[in-house]
């Protein structure tokens, strides 16, 4: 599962910004890799006043960063997808330019991630894994998304 974590000065984001967020990076995800929804998750993190800086000042309340942890295996149009639909869906759900988005992903083998109880498959086997789950878990995935 891509996990994305979001950080923005606290009270930078409302709940519509972050739902709105949360959705597109799910979806661009989804669209970049052909994983399934229920493989993403969006974490928002209020930094509050203080606690961040960039160039040794007092972060500025439009910097959002995106960190991405994502399955190993992607090809680098598919990462250069996603980094594009990111920095675009947090400039349409914050109303921010995009000079002020900064994104990263990370790269994890996929052999050393588990979530919902299992080892995650190498891109591509997501399919085989999913039906190899017990139909009460397979039905859990499919319907968050």
């Amino acid at each position: 599962m891509p996990t994305y974590l979001v950080s923005a000065a606290a009270g930078r984001l409302d709940a519509a910004a972050k739902q709105q967020i949360a959705f597109g990076i799910t979806q661009s995800h989804s669209t970049a890799t052909g994983a399934q929804g229920f493989f993403a998750q969006v974490i928002f993190d209020d930094v509050p006043a203080g606690n961040h800086f960039i160039g040794g000042k007092p972060l500025r309340s439009d910097q959002i960063f995106v960190h991405g942890y994502i399955r190993a295996g992607r090809t680098a149009d598919q990462k250069q997808q996603l980094f594009n639909d990111i920095v675009r869906v947090v400039q349409e759900g914050a109303n921010v330019e995009s000079r002020f988005v900064w994104a990263y992903i990370s790269e994890l083998p996929p052999a050393q991630m588990v979530e919902y109880g299992k080892v995650l498959p190498e891109p591509g086997g997501e399919g085989e894994w999913l039906n190899a789950m017990s139909d009460e878990d397979r039905d859990y995935l499919l319907s968050i998304g």
